[in-house]
């Protein structure tokens, strides 16, 4: 069993997933005002996964695309909705040994920036990395119901059989 913050990360990564279920190739290259496409929301939290879970931790950049086109305020674009899902894919899959070696005192460690203290724990990354998924499946959601979707997933899952609340 992994640390409870990591549980709430799994079950909030099964969340998006939920949110993103049915969404079509070309529903994901839909733009709304100054809202980002899904598409590109799949690749800016793609991004945020490697750098919180990969490269600062670790020094592992997969996916040097995602780091350039994909951070916070970069640009608008149109990706592929089945290419960001997949580099979703690659790149949580490569997180998840890091994920499970996860304690308490590795979750205080400072995470560095470009070489320096950052003043960020990992856990503190990975709270903001929840929190952060959160946001966008309300965007998506939101979105989906402008595009006139109906039966979307409402509310949380079944957080208390999934990842109810414990000690570590």
């Amino acid at each position: 069993m992994g640390h409870p913050l990591v549980d709430q990360l799994r079950f909030t990564r099964s969340e998006w997933l939920r949110g993103l279920d049915g969404v079509s190739e070309e529903d994901a290259k839909r733009h709304f005002g100054q809202m980002n496409s899904i598409g590109w929301i799949v690749g800016h939290l793609t991004w945020q996964e490697q750098r919180y879970l990969l490269h600062r931790p670790q020094g592992i950049m997969l996916r040097q695309d995602i780091q350039d086109e994909f951070a916070s305020g970069a640009p608008m674009s149109t990706p592929s909705f089945a290419e960001m899902l997949a580099a979703w894919r690659t790149i949580t899959a490569a997180a998840d040994p890091f994920l499970d070696s996860l304690t308490t005192d590795k979750l205080l460690v400072d995470l560095p920036l470009n070489g320096q203290t950052s003043g960020q724990t990992q856990g503190s990354a990975i709270r903001r990395l929840t929190y952060h998924y959160w946001f966008h499946i309300g965007e998506i959601l939101s979105i989906r119901q402008i595009l006139g979707q109906k039966d979307l997933p409402e509310y949380v899952g079944n957080i208390e059989l999934e990842a109810p609340y414990r000690r570590e």
